[in-house]
Parts: structure tokens; C-alpha cells; sequence
């Protein structure tokens, strides 16, 4: 039986890093915070909970919110790439997982990023340069490749360059999750109103968490 919570959030993981894709293709910049989650949720590979994987649900609120607006209206102006970039990612993972070869790879690479973190912390640009790395030697060497559309000045920079491809990265970790949740990409089109549900009651749960006063 599927778990539509815990697939509702991982999909959430996955919007979440389209979505910062397109704005740092488009405009050279995305929220900070949500960038380190992503990166994080590259270094769990253990994880107990489908949350550990990021951290927390609050985390995931504006993939959430993405994920939401677009599964019920199936286009909105907000998102112009962003449905073609998760479904890019999802079928990109399909294609990681034909590789087990490559997926050790990505472990033992992703083993040695995360000292770095140590170093550095998760949002500095080395560690988004060696992230970027692996997956330009991985994920980036397969025929099909995501095209990423926007401002070609933005495009053009290696900083942020290295911040799109680890993005991408961090969404297919996430349609891995997905898909080890019982996830199928038929479910956006044929179990749309119980993923978006599942949402509707994250959503609700922890927006009021993040509008609540906090004890100091």
C-alpha cells in the first residue's frame, strides 16, 4: 500500500530542486536555505525517516507549495520550466537506476564530498563545485541530458553553473527516494487527488508550526 505522506514529501524534494533551478537559471540566485537542503538531503543515505532526508517537513514547505499549484492546475506562469524539469529528473533517475555500477560511484564520491562539508559547511562553493563534479561525471555522460533554459549571462557562470548541476543532483536523489516509496510517475496523472491530499495536510500541519510563536 503506498504511503502517499511519504511520497508527497519526496516529490516535494523533487519540485523543490526544479524549481531552484529555474531561478538560478533565470535570475542567478535562489534562497540560501533551501540550496543547503538540498545539499543535505545528498548526504543522507541512511536515513531512519523519509524527513531525515531533509531535515525536516518544513523544509520541503515551498516544494510542497510548487508541488501543490502544480499537480491541481497543471500549469502555472510561476513555474514556466519547472514541470519539464522534474519530469526530465524523474526519467533521468529511471535511467541511474539501470547503472548500479554508476550509483556505487556516486556513493563512495558523495562519501568523500561529505567531509568536506566538515571543512567548509554545506553551502560553499567548493563543496557545490565537487558536487557539480559528480554529477557532471555521472549523471551528465548519459545520452538524454537536461536542458536547462535561462538567462544565458547566469548560465554562463561557473558558480552557478556548479549550483544548477547540484540542484539537478539533489532531485534525483530525491525521485530516488520517490521511487523506493513506491512512487510511479503514473500517479501524477492517475492518483493526483490523494498526492495532493497528502499536501493539502503537510502543508496545513506546518505552516501553521512556522507562523507559531516559539518559547525562547
Amino acid at each position: 500500500m503506498s504511503n502517499w505522506r511519504d511520497q508527497a514529501l519526496a516529490l516535494a524534494g523533487v519540485f523543490q530542486a526544479a524549481i531552484l533551478v529555474e531561478r538560478l537559471a533565470k535570475t542567478g540566485t535562489a534562497p540560501a536555505e533551501q540550496m543547503e537542503t538540498a545539499v543535505y538531503s545528498l548526504f543522507q543515505q541512511n536515513p531512519e525517516t523519509t524527513e531525515d532526508v531533509y531535515g525536516g517537513v518544513e523544509k520541503l514547505l515551498p516544494g510542497l507549495r510548487g508541488a501543490r499549484q502544480l499537480l491541481a492546475t497543471r500549469s502555472h506562469p510561476e513555474y514556466t520550466d519547472c514541470l519539464r524539469y522534474v519530469l526530465s529528473i524523474l526519467y533521468l533517475q529511471r535511467q541511474l537506476a539501470k547503472k548500479p555500477d554508476l550509483l556505487s560511484i556516486i556513493g563512495s564520491r558523495l562519501e568523500k564530498a561529505h567531509v568536506q562539508t566538515d571543512h567548509f559547511g554545506v553551502g560553499h562553493e567548493n563543496v557545490y563545485a565537487n558536487l557539480a563534479s559528480i554529477y557532471s561525471d555521472t549523471l551528465s555522460t548519459f545520452r538524454f541530458r537536461i536542458q536547462v533554459l535561462g538567462d544565458f549571462n547566469f548560465l554562463q557562470q561557473q558558480r552557478i553553473a556548479n549550483q544548477i548541476r547540484t540542484m539537478l543532483f539533489a532531485g534525483v536523489r530525491s525521485a530516488m527516494l520517490w521511487r523506493q516509496l513506491g512512487g510511479r510517475r503514473l500517479h501524477l496523472l492517475f492518483q493526483r487527488k490523494k498526492l495532493i491530499a497528502a499536501m493539502d495536510a503537510l502543508i496545513s500541519k506546518y505552516e501553521s508550526l512556522e507562523h507559531s510563536p516559539r518559547e525562547h
